[in-house]
């Protein structure tokens, strides 16, 4: 399968600003089941951008923005072939063994209700776990600037699929299972093929490898899927991460549209 992405993220700013510098996780890798076809990141401003990886292997860009600037808009557009396959995740960029995504974060803390989740350890037991999140909270697309805690986001009646990846990673890690947050594009599943923000779920080390598991969905990840970064939870693979120099407010819209093409 085919998948295209167009993915804006416009800033409005009540003053203009004097710099800003963004790192961008916006760049998806080739694996075993996913190759690049092509993809790009527009400035509507002057602006430097600097390659590079982060810490976790993941592909960056370093913004520059040099102001004034009222307005900043980038745009990524790219088209992903993703292949059917139903072994683990291979061909990535792994700087750190697997244990490392063992480490409880602030944001992948569990309490009892998570713990009580489910029960076991292996592939069977993750893929339970995605369905038993997916059942206990309805899912809410709407975009959140704001980074919750796995406990945090429980005591909530509805959950995005950022909530949910946290709150499996953190079940995942309580049973002593390696997982690690990723961010992506995903096919939203209704006729539009249109979300408001970029798409999250998990990995999780079973059976000698990662595999995906996407709660939002209910299970396993599939040919829906463009993995682009991943960390030990939300904040460490935040698509737009930076700072601005300047004083007033900013706007933030969000707009990803993912289509697909069967080969």
């Amino acid at each position: 399968m085919r998948l295209s992405v167009h993915h804006e993220t416009r800033y409005r700013f009540t003053e203009p600003q004097a710099r800003i510098v963004q790192l961008l996780r916006l760049f998806p890798g080739d694996t075993s089941h996913q190759t690049v076809v092509n993809w790009r990141i527009d400035v509507d401003c002057d602006a430097r951008l600097r390659e590079g990886f982060d810490g976790y292997g993941n592909i960056t860009r370093m913004l520059y923005a040099e102001g004034p600037v009222e307005t900043l808009v980038l745009t990524v557009s790219g088209e992903a072939l993703l292949t059917d396959h139903d072994g683990p995740i291979e061909g990535t960029d792994e700087p750190f063994p697997p244990e490392l995504f063992r480490r409880v974060t602030p944001l992948t803390r569990a309490d009892a209700l998570i713990e009580a989740l489910g029960q076991g350890d292996d592939l069977a037991a993750m893929t339970a776990l995605a369905a038993a999140i997916h059942a206990r909270w309805p899912l809410d697309r709407r975009p959140s600037p704001v980074i919750r805690s796995a406990i945090e986001a429980v005591g909530d009646t509805r959950l995005g699929p950022r909530d949910m990846a946290q709150i499996f990673i953190a079940a995942a890690r309580a049973r002593g299972v390696p997982a690690r947050y990723v961010s992506g594009y995903s096919l939203a599943g209704d006729d539009e093929r249109r979300t408001a923000a970029p798409h999250a779920w998990a990995e999780a080390y079973v059976a000698g490898g990662w595999y995906a598991f996407d709660p939002a969905a209910g299970g396993r990840s599939g040919l829906d899927h463009i993995r682009v970064a991943v960390a030990l939870d939300a904040a460490g693979a935040a698509p737009i991460a930076g700072v601005r120099m300047g004083a007033g407010d900013e706007e933030l819209d969000v707009d990803v549209r993912v289509g697909s093409e069967t080969e």
